[in-house]
């Protein structure tokens, strides 16, 4: 007789968290296919995010961290507007790297910018919204309301500070030898 899991059979407990995750992947790669074809989220790929990481690319991520950030803190979420705040909250559409007086604070703006382009192109719920909102929570001061926003925020951050250092690390150095040599060439002393 098959163990029971929960009022499933083993198989049945198996396959229904086989399907789970399947989910997930599946309704990402569904959702940036629609948001690219109903609004500009293609537009992200030819812009620079962090390092040399596409805003398109960052955005992604984030998404897919905040999926699995859901799921391993055992949290029920609202996974659709989960994963559209996500894709979106990057959504300014301009390349902040520009020298352009409107880009001089972009840390501090471009939530709002990239909420008034989603709103533009989009039907947003207040969940949506919120996490595109509150993405830069503490650099915009005013926290959070959900539990996605929250999830979005600090997925951001971790995805934001690993594109950040990739291309150090991936040069074929680590980050201490990087800086290092970086200390070096600017005539300090080398420490061990």
């Amino acid at each position: 007789m098959a163990k029971v899991l929960y009022g499933l059979s083993k198989d049945k407990a198996m396959k229904k968290k086989k399907s789970s995750q399947a989910k997930g992947p599946k309704l990402l790669k569904s959702m940036i296919r629609h948001l690219e074809q109903q609004g500009r989220l293609g537009e992200e790929k030819n812009y620079i995010q962090h390092g040399t990481t596409t805003v398109f690319a960052h955005s992604v991520r984030v998404a897919s961290l905040s999926l699995k950030l859901a799921k391993r803190l055992h949290l029920k979420v609202n996974r659709k507007s989960l994963l559209r705040g996500a894709l979106l909250h990057d959504y300014f559409l301009y390349d902040w790297h520009e020298k352009d007086r409107s880009h001089r604070l972009h840390g501090l703006y471009h939530a709002g910018t990239a909420l008034k382009n989603a709103k533009k192109d989009f039907h947003l719920n207040k969940l949506e919204e919120n996490i595109i909102a509150r993405h830069m929570f503490p650099l915009n001061p005013i926290f959070p309301r959900y539990k996605e926003a929250w999830i979005v925020c600090l997925a951001d951050k971790y995805c934001a500070a690993e594109e950040t250092i990739r291309p150090f690390l991936s040069a074929g150095k680590n980050l201490k030898c990087g800086l290092l040599s970086t200390m070096k060439r600017a005539g300090r002393k080398k420490i061990s």
